[in-house]
């Protein structure tokens, strides 16, 4: 009884049988397939052993047997972060060169139409007019050039730039409708001021100062809100694709694809669960949303807009008319417009006899009317229409409306990350080892993160850069919206079509192209930002007035001269056809 005791008591210091098989795998497993794999990236050989040991120096992967040394899983942490960030960058490629694309095509389009609209006015005045036109030319090259520059962001309101159009086009047509007369300086300030005065009294060219304001300016503000739209989408979906990594998300990734390889397994796939818990927390503070949608709303409504009501091609191609439209108005109406002048102004003194040009004859009146008529409307913006290009653009964002939900899906989807979704039931790495992951995967919201099995989230809120980047989307998608409805918010004044002080200015919806007349607006456009020699003010006009009567001054006539006829007929054909 004594012996068997004594054995019972020497039994627990002898060597038992040793691990199960599988334990015993474990520990006699080589880590060839491991040494191939990370020799092929350039690692040293002499940092991997050629036999699993123990894990104890790790600091991510668990701590059991392993195939990396310290240095190795330093370096395959750095990696595999690496090929995280150009995962999500390479799956949100598309999105960035949708929009580069889209900006591209519509600015090539938008500035195509301004330029082609210049073309068939040139051309048109040159082939009929010759010398006569190249001697105005610069008024008009003037106002599409700075027609251009609105387009490309430059400060000023377009209201000021088309009543300087206005003021010099009056400056260079009334002198036309008087040959025989002579006009200074400081009587053409006085003519200018007299047709921009606050009471509306002299409008020498009718309404269509006002309908083409009305017309080009808010296609132009739409045309320039959804190039800037497209651009500032494209820069911040850019950048937001560049994703700031915490600590916590790089040992996570680690652990999903580094840590099979420092296990000696490096075929095991991770699990899918396992992989969307890490990219969903990885990604969850630097998305978009839910900003992202109502930016493509704004940006599909602006585009119906521009093809609509607000079409930017209609407002290209009636350039020509409007204006034509205008020097027909005052060459019908220059009895009166004349009275006016010479009763505000004073009545101009007589032109030198040698200066008076002599009429044109019928031949030619008959051959540049014909030349006119004839004229074929060009081909414009490289061959697209618009329709074209909102249905694109409405076709591709459809595509990326759920792009930053999605997100974490596509990254999951590369067979980096994590098993193919056919293979579900086969066994993948769970982060500890082979088998099916068991945790629960949680949703893509920042709120579901408290829960996230994998990683610790900051559910405070986006960090500041992310904020950044949400507020530059909201900014674009107030002015798309702002330009939809017809307001411009890059312009802090404010005329009398204005809904509030600060809001920009806003142009009413009553225009189409060819539609009759509708009433002058309260206050006329702003006298043009120039001075004369003669001082500021209606000075050059009452000493135009002064000594002299209607009856001892040189007669005042209404003769229109035949060029200003050929002149103003030509330009009434200018529009589409």
């Amino acid at each position: 009884m004594s012996a068997l005791r004594l054995l019972l008591l020497l039994l627990p210091l002898c060597p038992g049988p040793g691990p199960g098989p599988g334990s015993e795998a474990k520990v006699t497993r080589s880590c060839a397939e491991t040494r191939q794999v990370l020799g092929a990236r350039g690692y040293s050989l002499s940092l991997l052993p050629p036999a699993l040991i123990s894990g104890e120096h790790l600091r991510v992967c668990p701590q059991e047997y392993t195939c990396c040394s310290s240095e190795t899983e330093q370096r395959l942490t750095k990696e595999t972060e690496h090929t995280f960030r150009g995962l999500v960058e390479e799956s949100g490629s598309f999105l960035v060169h949708t929009l580069a694309a889209r900006h591209r095509k519509f600015d090539e389009f938008f500035r195509e139409l301004l330029s082609a609209s210049e073309r068939s006015l040139a051309q048109l005045f040159s082939r009929s007019y010759g010398r006569l036109y190249a001697q105005h030319a610069p008024i008009f090259s003037g106002l599409f050039s700075r027609l251009r520059g609105h387009y490309g962001g430059a400060s000023g309101g377009l209201d000021d730039t088309l009543a300087d159009f206005w003021a010099q086009l009056l400056e260079r047509a009334f002198p036309l409708l008087h040959p025989q007369y002579s006009f200074p300086p400081d009587y053409l300030l006085c003519l200018t001021r007299l047709a921009s005065a606050a009471d509306g009294s002299l409008q020498p060219f009718g309404d269509s100062p006002r309908r083409l304001r009305l017309q080009i300016t808010r296609a132009l503000v739409a045309a320039r809100a959804l190039i800037q739209g497209l651009a500032t989408g494209r820069d911040v979906v850019s950048t937001a694709l560049k994703v700031s990594m915490s600590e916590g998300c790089s040992r996570a990734v680690m652990r999903l694809t580094g840590c099979p390889l420092c296990r000696g397994d490096p075929s095991l796939p991770p699990c899918r669960g396992f992989c969307l818990n890490v990219a969903r927390g990885c990604l969850s503070g630097g998305g978009l949303e839910p900003d992202w949608g109502s930016y493509l709303d704004a940006l599909l409504l602006l585009a119906e807009r521009l093809q609509g009501p607000f079409s930017f091609e209609l407002a290209a191609e009636s350039i020509g008319v409007k204006i034509s439209e205008g020097l027909m108005f005052l060459q019908e109406n220059s009895v009166g417009v004349s009275a006016q002048v010479f009763q505000g102004c004073g009545g101009p003194y007589p032109a030198p006899a040698r200066t008076r040009r002599a009429p044109a004859p019928r031949e030619e009146a008959g051959r540049l009317w014909t030349l006119a008529a004839e004229e074929e409307r060009p081909t414009t913006a490289a061959g697209t229409n618009l329709p074209r290009l909102v249905w694109e653009l409405r076709e591709r964002l459809g595509r990326v409306r759920g792009f930053w939900a999605g997100l974490p899906l596509m990254v999951c989807g590369d067979p980096r990350m994590a098993a193919d979704i056919s293979q579900e039931a086969a066994p993948c790495w769970t982060g500890a080892g082979r088998g099916r992951y068991l945790p629960p995967i949680v949703g893509s919201s920042l709120a579901e993160q408290l829960n996230n099995p994998e990683l610790e989230v900051d559910v405070s809120g986006p960090d500041l850069p992310t904020r950044r980047r949400r507020l530059q989307l909201r900014a674009a998608t107030a002015r798309m919206r702002a330009a939809a409805l017809g307001h411009d918010l890059d312009l802090q004044d404010t005329d009398e079509d204005a809904s509030g002080s600060g809001g920009g200015q806003h142009y009413a919806d009553d225009w189409m192209a060819g539609t009759a007349a509708v009433a002058p607006p309260a206050r006329p456009p702003r006298p043009p930002r120039r001075d004369s020699p003669g001082g500021k003010g209606g000075g050059g006009g009452s000493r135009h007035n002064q000594g002299r009567s209607r009856g001892g001054g040189a007669p005042v006539g209404f003769h229109t001269h035949p060029i200003l006829i050929l002149f103003l007929s030509a330009l009434a054909l200018l529009g589409p056809r």
